[in-house]
């Protein structure tokens, strides 16, 4: 049984990782009105040296032109159909506490193709209070929808997380975001990706106290971020 995500079509896990903060550089510079872009432009953008960039994009079988670099609107439609972007994907946050709460009202899903559509609780206090336009259910109800393109947000307590993530397999949900400082055991097949705030917080606290180990390596902050991924 595995939480990580998985390679998929012979792309490395740590390329596809990258491939959002790629298709990020590229929407901003579609909205800015820009045409093409060279691999040095585009990686610095993206916050990666631009050999890692290339190779990246040569996975998807975009190598650019030489002395005129990517096609902008092209290679962020390559990058959003690997993604699976061209699907409507819909959330369902379990756990309507603080985070919840914020996650709900968080207007940056929509803008990247993500639909918040559920929130979900036990309580019955919580039940059937409104948030963010949407009423809270419950999981009986949440059972009873279709979940070919339902991603499962976990942002309940540590000790609810796996009750969540069972229940969730259970009603054949396959990707699950984790909000929650626990590691899940899923099937295989079962996407889990975590999100570990307080964590990230604490790495952050020791480059603030070892500055020069930080920098030391030359990498890119989102370079590390992904081999921390990577040696995970």
């Amino acid at each position: 049984m595995s939480a990580e995500p998985s390679p998929r079509r012979g792309i490395p896990a740590a390329t596809v990782a990258r491939l959002p903060v790629y298709l990020r550089a590229l929407t901003a510079l579609v909205t800015a009105g820009t045409d093409t872009v060279s691999s040095e432009e585009l990686a610095d953008a993206a916050g990666v040296r631009s050999a890692k960039l290339r190779k990246d994009l040569s996975h998807l079988g975009s190598y650019g032109v030489r002395g005129v670099g990517y096609d902008v609107v092209r290679l962020q439609d390559e990058i959003e159909r690997e993604l699976g972007l061209r699907h409507d994907f819909a959330l369902a946050i379990i756990g309507m506490g603080n985070l919840g709460h914020a996650l709900a009202a968080y207007s940056g899903f929509a803008t990247r193709g993500f639909a918040v559509k559920w929130l979900v609780d036990e309580d019955p206090e919580v039940v059937g209070r409104s948030f963010a336009g949407i009423s809270v259910i419950n999981f009986a109800d949440l059972a009873r929808e279709r979940t070919d393109s339902m991603i499962g947000v976990i942002a309940t307590p540590p000790a609810a997380a796996q009750s969540v993530a069972d229940r969730l397999v259970d009603m054949g949900v396959r990707s699950i975001l984790n909000f929650a400082p626990a590691v899940l055991v899923v099937p295989e097949g079962v996407e889990v990706r975590k999100v570990d705030l307080a964590t990230e917080l604490q790495i952050l606290a020791f480059h603030q106290q070892h500055p020069r180990l930080a920098s030391a390596d030359g990498m890119h902050a989102s370079e590390r971020a992904t081999k921390r991924e990577e040696t995970a």
